[in-house]
Parts: C-alpha cells; structure tokens; sequence
C-alpha cells in the first residue's frame, strides 16, 4: 500500500511517540506500508523540520532530523513529476503533496488538516484524504481481519 503523508503527519511522528502519526512511521519502518515521495515533498519536509524555530524544541537536534529524513527517503517510493498538477489549494505547499498522491496513485493521502484539502478544484481524485488517527485505525482493522483469516 501506497499512502502520501503531509508535512504535518512527519512531524507529529518525529516530535510524539504516542499519537497515530507515529504508528503510522512505525508502519512504513515495519515495511507494511510505503511513502510516496517526490523532490518537492522531501524538500517541503527538509524546509518545515529543520527551521529554526522547530528545532528550539527539546526533541531532537538538527543532525537527527536529517537522520530521520534520510530513513524516509530511504524506505519511501520515489516518483518523478512530469507535470504540474495545480488543485489550486489554499497553501502552495498542500499542492504538491496533492501532486505527490496523485503522481504516485497512493491509495491515501494522509494529513491532520483534512480542510485544508477539501475545496480542491479537482473534483475526482484517486485516493482518500484522511486522518493520521483514521488510516491508522482502519489500516489496524483490516489488518487484524487479514491475519485472522491467514492464521484461520
């Protein structure tokens, strides 16, 4: 499965072990799910957790959000972008991880600001906005489902 993370979802994951972000990084680290990852992805991400004001948090120093980037880069599935997908979003930034979903056919796009990517002007899209909370929890469901019915 193939699921695109907003910036948000990143840094929830890095910066709380307890949330469904988290759960969500320990997926992909487990190989049960992979990242799409496109250059302007990785690089919003770079951008957002290395900014200084980020960093003053007590969490985790510069060197090992590079560290984490660099895992995620590693474990994500890259894809290149050939064109310009423009859903004309609120945030600049939201587009291209739109562009990412839509780019690499993730199954979800997953972001704790479900709004932000609500009055898209693409009216059809190929994968489901959702919460970190909410792909995790059905994730878990099928999951559990799958595993009964191999182990039945």
């Amino acid at each position: 499965m193939i699921v695109t993370l907003d910036t948000n979802v990143i840094f929830s994951a890095i910066h709380s072990n307890k949330d469904a972000s988290h759960q969500i990084l320990q997926l992909a680290l487990s190989n049960k799910i992979r990242f799409a990852l496109t250059n302007s992805v990785y690089f919003e991400y770079y951008d957002v957790l290395t900014r200084p004001d980020i960093l003053a948090k007590p969490r985790l120093t510069s060197d090992e959000v590079e560290k984490i980037l660099d895992v995620i880069a590693l474990l994500a599935k890259q894809h290149s972008v050939y064109f310009l997908l423009r859903p004309n979003l609120g945030d600049e930034k939201d587009n291209c991880i739109c562009e990412c979903a839509f780019t690499s056919q993730s199954q979800f796009l997953i972001t704790s600001n479900i709004k932000d990517f609500k009055h898209s002007e693409l009216k059809k899209l190929n994968f489901k906005v959702t919460t970190p909370r909410e792909f995790y929890n059905d994730w878990s469901n099928i999951y559990d489902k799958c595993s009964s019915a191999s182990n039945g």
